[in-house]
C-alpha cells in the first residue's frame, strides 16, 4: 500500500494494520470518538482486510460489484443457520461502514446514499449484536453493539483516514453540506467551517 506524503510525495506502507492502527487512533481522536479496546482491534482488522478490493467487492458477469444491502440484508435474515446469518449480518455491516466512510464522495453520482448505508450497517450491527448478547461471545456482541450505537461518528473517523492529503473543489463543498444535512456528521460541519462555510439548515418553507 501507498499513502500520499504531506510533502506530495508518495509514502510506502510496509505493514497495514500499523498504518491503520494508528491512522484511526489518530482519527477517533480528532472526531472526539471513544471506543473500547475491542472495538478498535475489530476495526483495524477490518480496515486490513478491506485494503484489498477482492475483499470488499463481490465478482458478477460484470465484474467486481457490491450487492445491494437491501439483498444482503434480506438473505441475511432468511440464512438456513445461525452461523451463516451472523456472518451475513457481520458482512452487511462492514461492508457498509467502510464504503459510507472511504467513499462518500462518491454517492453524489449515485442514487443510494449515504445515510441509507449508514441505516442498514447500523441495523445488521444491532441486529447481530442482540443475536450474540447471551453465551460465550457475549464480548463479541458488545463490539458489534458499540458498532451498532456510534456508527455516523465511525464513519466520520474512517473518512478522515481516507481524506487525508485530500484537496477540496466547490462541488466538494457542496456535497459536504449535503452530507451534513442528511446525517448530522460533526465531522461535514466542522471542514465546512475550516472551508469558510457556516453548516446551517434550510429553511423549508410550506405553500
Amino acid at each position: 500500500m501507498e499513502q500520499s506524503s504531506g510533502s506530495g510525495g508518495v509514502m510506502p506502507v510496509t505493514n497495514l494494520a500499523e498504518y491503520f492502527r494508528d491512522a484511526l487512533g489518530s482519527a477517533l481522536s480528532h472526531q472526539h470518538v471513544a471506543v473500547e479496546d475491542q472495538t478498535a482491534h475489530y476495526l483495524v482488522n477490518m480496515l486490513t482486510l478491506f485494503a484489498r478490493a477482492d475483499q470488499v467487492f463481490e465478482p458478477t458477469p460484470e465484474g467486481l460489484r457490491i450487492r445491494p444491502l437491501v439483498q444482503m440484508f434480506t438473505e441475511a435474515l432468511a440464512a438456513p443457520t445461525a452461523a451463516e446469518r451472523e456472518h451475513s449480518l457481520q458482512r452487511l455491516g462492514d461492508v457498509s461502514l467502510f464504503i459510507a466512510g472511504f467513499f462518500a464522495h462518491g454517492f453524489a453520482r449515485k442514487l443510494i446514499d449515504i445515510d441509507y448505508h449508514i441505516a442498514m450497517g447500523g441495523r445488521a450491527y444491532g441486529t447481530l449484536a442482540a443475536s450474540l448478547a447471551r453465551g460465550r461471545r457475549r464480548v463479541l456482541g458488545q463490539v458489534f453493539a458499540e458498532l451498532a450505537s456510534k456508527f455516523q461518528p465511525l464513519v466520520d473517523a474512517l473518512g478522515e483516514i481516507s481524506d487525508a492529503g485530500r484537496r477540496y473543489t466547490q462541488q466538494d463543498v457542496l456535497r459536504l453540506y449535503e452530507l451534513w444535512l442528511k446525517t448530522g456528521s460533526a465531522r461535514a460541519r466542522s471542514l465546512l467551517r475550516q472551508l469558510g462555510v457556516e453548516a446551517a439548515p434550510v429553511a423549508v418553507s410550506a405553500h
